[in-house]
């Protein structure tokens, strides 16, 4: 599985971000902590997302490489 690099970057911000959310709610508030979850969840799904790699074919220039 070869992942992008903007998607990599992405989903290490994001779970980076919510892991640091969980910690930070341990210490302060705990409504915190839904939060942490939620960036956590993104960047696991941006990470694991397969589908956004797929390119599709643009069916004008199919249509028009036919039409010839």
């Amino acid at each position: 599985m070869k992942i992008s690099l903007s998607r990599l970057i992405v989903g290490l911000i994001f779970s980076i971000a919510g892991i640091f959310f969980v910690v930070l709610s341990i210490f302060t508030i705990w409504f915190v902590i839904l939060y942490g979850l939620i960036f956590l969840a993104f960047g696991i799904v941006i990470l694991l997302n397969k589908n956004e790699d797929k390119i599709e074919q643009r069916k004008d220039l199919k249509e028009k490489r036919y039409s010839k």
